[in-house]
């Protein structure tokens, strides 16, 4: 019964390169090292959930084999970020020797480029310093926040979202492993909540089987607190209709009595409008407005205030036409 309680997206995370789904093209250049026993610096970059954890620790456990353990190190840059880092953790393993039969050990930075510009500089001049003894590899979602210096001294790997045939095929691996029954429909709203990120397809799916192991769209869409795709397609229908007062009704059922948070919202509009026959130049105005929107609640503006104010600015929009 231990299992029924353990994580799944750690429960299932592949133990081999072959198993990774979806990077298909990235899993068989990194193949390539697994038979030379060898690797350059790396660098992985792509949105959360697509695998770049995965495919740094599987490599790692093909390269070493049983003293992958002894041999490899996480951390993480954005639980310490600063300069500090880099010169006492970072250094103190990369200088050190390898164990058993490895040549050269692995250090994996996670989240990277929340290191600050000086902590890059120096990690920079470590990578340059202990190359022999120590590979890198960085982890991060936006390459642009990497010196160049350390990008021109690493392999890049760009990880792509997930496809829905990716997410699908995991998800039914799972389904038969844990005696599941996952109604199409279900499926469907698990691909469309997981975005092309893994973790949040299994979270979903972990999150609804504790309720029943009979999944369906409402479980998934309720314990993940996301609005359906018709909710915000009649969110938008109103709002483009002029009908302010229906439209803020709708909003106030989605944000307070379903608990989906603001910014959730704004990014399901987003994807919905992109997708929606509609006249162009209303579409620009309309996600430039939702781009407004996005940035003043980052910026810490009352929420409440801020989706009203989005309301009523489609509304104006769709008076004045395109």
């Amino acid at each position: 019964m231990e299992e029924n309680h353990s994580i799944w997206i750690e429960k299932y995370r592949p133990m081999r390169l072959a198993d990774i789904v979806g990077q298909n093209d990235i899993v068989e250049r990194l193949s390539s090292y697994v038979k030379t026993k060898n690797i350059p610096h790396l660098l992985f970059t792509g949105n959360a959930g697509v695998g770049k954890t995965t495919a740094a620790v599987t490599l790692a456990r093909e390269i070493f084999g049983e003293s992958w353990q002894m041999n490899f190190r996480e951390l993480n840059a954005s639980d310490e970020r600063g300069i500090d880092v880099v010169r006492n953790q970072i250094k103190q393993f990369a200088r050190t020797s390898s164990l058993g039969d490895a040549t050269f050990k692995i250090l994996f930075l996670d989240e990277a480029d929340a290191l600050t510009t000086d902590a890059q500089a120096a990690l920079r001049r470590t990578m340059e310093s202990y190359a022999q003894t120590c590979r890198f590899i960085l982890s991060c979602n936006y390459s642009s926040k990497i010196i160049d210096p350390i990008q021109s001294r690493c392999a890049i790997y760009r990880f792509k979202p997930l496809s829905p045939d990716a997410i699908k095929e995991e998800i039914h691996k799972i389904e038969q492993h844990e005696d599941l029954s996952v109604s199409p429909d279900a499926m469907e709203a698990i691909v469309y909540i997981a975005q092309g990120d893994m973790r949040k397809a299994i979270n979903a799916l972990q999150g609804a089987a504790i309720i029943d192991r009979k999944i369906n769209t409402s479980m998934v869409y309720a314990i993940t607190s996301t609005a359906r795709p018709e909710e915000i397609n009649e969110l938008l229908d109103l709002s483009l209709k002029g009908d302010f007062d229906g439209a803020e009704t709708q909003l106030h059922h989605l944000m307070h009595d379903r608990g989906i948070a603001p910014n959730e919202l704004i990014n399901q509009c987003y994807r919905t409008l992109l997708k929606r026959d509609m006249d162009r130049t209303l579409k620009v105005r309309l996600i430039d407005h939702l781009g407004e929107t996005d940035f003043r609640l980052s910026e810490g503006a009352d929420s409440d205030i801020q989706m009203e104010a989005l309301i009523a600015k489609f509304v104006l929009s769709a008076q004045r036409g395109s």
